[in-house]
């Protein structure tokens, strides 16, 4: 525990980082110091963002118990907002943002910062980098938001994010480069509230049910079907494999039902750039929009050279901008949960009155046609990582236990799993081997990290196929302590995490 204030003790002290703190994590680390969140250094680091004269954007968001009509059904669930996915923020870059979080749920909350290289204590992981805000309680967020793009904010508590708790965080570029009339947020989400199972149900159901038979071997008793993204494999999932443990009755956009569709609305030939945010908790999914290609811009974002295709799988906690030349009419925008029988999430893109509505259950030919791959994603050369020579390489390896509903890496759940440890300025590459038979979108708290292979895409979420490896390059450049994680809400439940541990 050496080098831990008080403070640290008392912010981290039921947390698995104390845990960590204490296990050996390799060899020469003993006797080092762990950077915690109130470590000097962190402050230090984020004197650097800091511009002079930079605007502060003021703003309060309060997680409330909200009723919301869902395709005419009245269902009870928890929001930032009146609806899910409302809410949201948006600053420039270098602007600081200055948020008061009102928890008004009757159960303890954090707000996390999705893809936001920001101070480490702003970071909403309760136990990690801040104590869980309790009911009726308020904290005060305040960070520099270093990059422009697509974001967005949820809780990292329990099964929390498993409900309408989510809203986009958009930070605009005064330069930004790509050129567009429309811009338009669009969050998926797959949804149970309101329709029998709660979270706990379907956990429960989980860890009774067998859990991880099926993630090792599928029902012939050979490996899985082996998709990617770059195409389907026999189960016709992009993400090969096992897609998913959890049926839902309903998915939607921007916390809408199918019926009830969110419209996009521009003129024939304007061009719609469309901010894609997968917040689901189980469910890749497969968006086009009916009668267009997409150019894809971003990822996770940030910008990447244009690609265009006919559509874009996104994992849980990825992002992509993509543009599109709005035809006459109107025209369904679906996307599909991948490797599910679920039914789809709609919304419209009209530029026209007249047009009669697309119908309900469309499915647009572009869903089978060019897929984006990550070999696709070529990052401009403002968003490569310095160029750096790695220091040091770290293998971890997701795995599943067969006998009940238990993930981990390396065979260890969190808290019990290894830290990966690092220390500031080093370049470090992490080889994440995916032992089960189940994709995993892997996100890393507080930096962005650089495909190896592939494009070399610059992203904070990567989905590790089944059986496959997947390499990154993380610059240790944001001191403290980072949660690293597969964001199946799930699997984050039950073990699949660690922490990216600084030691000075």
């Amino acid at each position: 525990m050496n080098g831990l204030s008080r403070r640290d003790l008392l912010v981290m002290g039921s947390s698995a980082l104390v845990l960590a703190a204490c296990r050996g994590v390799s060899s020469g680390s003993a006797g080092s110091k762990l950077v915690g969140s109130s470590d000097p250094a962190v402050e230090a680091r984020d004197a650097l963002r800091r511009k002079a004269g930079a605007a502060t954007v003021t703003g309060a968001v309060t997680a409330a118990p909200v009723t919301v009509d869902l395709g005419g059904k009245q269902v009870e669930t928890w929001a930032f907002g009146a609806r899910p996915g409302e809410g949201g923020l948006r600053a420039k870059v270098g602007d600081v943002l200055d948020v008061t979080f009102t928890n008004g749920l009757p159960s303890a909350n954090t707000v996390h910062w999705h893809g936001i290289a920001l101070r480490n204590d702003m970071d909403g992981v309760h136990d990690l980098t801040q104590s869980p805000v309790g009911p009726g309680e308020a904290f005060r967020y305040r960070f520099t938001v270093p990059d422009a793009g697509t974001y967005w904010f949820h809780p990292h508590m329990g099964l929390e994010l498993d409900r309408g708790l989510y809203a986009p965080l958009i930070v605009e570029d005064p330069a930004e480069p790509v050129a567009y009339d429309v811009d338009a947020t669009l969050m998926l989400d797959d949804w149970l509230d309101g329709f029998g199972r709660t979270q706990d149900d379907v956990l429960a159901g989980l860890r009774s049910s067998g859990g991880h038979a099926g993630h090792m071997m599928n029902g012939s008793g050979a490996p899985g079907p082996m998709g990617g993204m770059g195409g389907s494999g026999s189960s016709g999932s992009m993400m090969g494999g096992l897609t998913g443990d959890v049926t839902y009755p309903l998915h939607v956009i921007n916390g809408r039902a199918p019926v009830e569709r969110a419209t996009v609305t521009a003129k024939p030939g304007q061009r719609v750039r469309l901010r894609l945010i997968n917040a689901g908790s189980d469910t890749a999914y497969r968006v086009a929009v009916s009668e267009h290609r997409l150019t894809v811009t971003h990822a996770d974002g940030f910008p990447v050279v244009p690609v265009v295709v006919d559509t874009v799988s996104l994992g849980m906690g990825e992002r992509y901008d993509v543009v599109v030349t709005a035809g006459s009419g109107a025209f369904p925008i679906v996307a599909i949960p991948e490797g599910k029988a679920d039914p789809a999430s709609e919304a419209v893109l009209r530029t026209t009155e007249a047009a009669p509505a697309p119908v309900v259950g469309s499915r647009p030919s572009e869903l089978s046609g060019r897929a984006l791959t990550y070999g696709d994603l070529v990052p401009t050369d403002a968003a490569r990582l310095p160029t750096h020579a790695v220091d040091r390489t770290e293998r971890l390896v997701l795995t599943a236990n067969a006998s009940g509903y238990v993930h981990g890496i390396g065979g260890r759940s969190f808290p019990d799993t290894a830290p990966v440890v690092v220390r500031q300025g080093e370049r470090l590459r992490l080889r994440i081997v995916n032992d089960t038979m189940m994709f995993h979108p892997i996100h890393l708290h507080g930096h962005t990290f650089q495909l190896v292979a592939a494009g070399g895409a610059r992203k904070d979420t990567v989905n590790v196929l089944p059986m496959t490896t997947v390499e990154i390059d993380v610059q240790a450049d944001n001191p403290g302590q980072w949660m690293l994680h597969c964001h199946n809400t799930y699997h984050l439940e039950t073990g699949m995490a660690t922490t990216l541990s600084y030691r000075a």
